[in-house]
């Protein structure tokens, strides 16, 4: 293999990211306002946090995440209150919501963004069924929670879930939530 094989990343797959993806715009649109934002992620298993990574100088803005798979973790961790676990479950808008909350305040940053869901294509009930994901932002001026159903499989649900997160995120900085 020669050297230009290993050296260089678009020689091996490795693309630059889109100039129109969610993580490039919100990436943009935080730099701009001097924000900082932390990630909690449960059912998309840092995917978030990957795609903001991939942005060239995401580290002017992006402080870090947690992924928080476990009910100990966005207990310990993220502070979810207990009795919100085990009222609501870990994948409801009041998890969610205190996930956002929770990394916000564990990365003292200015927004969290949280995710949380069912990806499958086990683990769905039919009050919760598989493709549910509720995805949240916790801010100084306040917080949204928004939810989804997704009917891809596992693979496509997080990827689904994952932009519905940057999504808000980018609404939330256009100032159209």
């Amino acid at each position: 293999m020669s050297r230009g094989l290993l050296c260089c990343g678009a020689q091996m797959g490795v693309e630059a990211p889109d100039e129109n993806g969610l993580e490039v715009i919100v990436g943009r649109l935080l730099k701009q306002r001097g924000l900082t934002l932390a990630v909690a992620e449960s059912c998309t298993g840092g995917l978030v946090g990957h795609r903001i990574t991939g942005v060239p100088g995401s580290s002017a803005y992006y402080e870090g995440s947690i992924t928080a798979y476990s009910y100990d973790v966005k207990e310990l961790i993220l502070r979810v209150r207990h009795n919100t676990l085990y009222q609501h479950g870990a994948v409801s808008e009041q998890t969610a919501r205190e996930m956002a909350w929770g990394v916000r305040r564990a990365f003292c940053a200015d927004i969290g963004l949280a995710v949380t869901g069912i990806a499958g294509p086990d683990g769905g009930t039919p009050e919760k069924p598989v493709g549910l994901v509720y995805v949240a932002l916790a801010a100084p001026d306040g917080e949204w929670v928004e939810h989804r159903v997704w009917n891809g499989n596992r693979w496509e649900n997080k990827e689904h879930s994952a932009e519905a997160a940057l999504d808000l995120l980018r609404r939330y900085l256009e100032g159209r939530l």
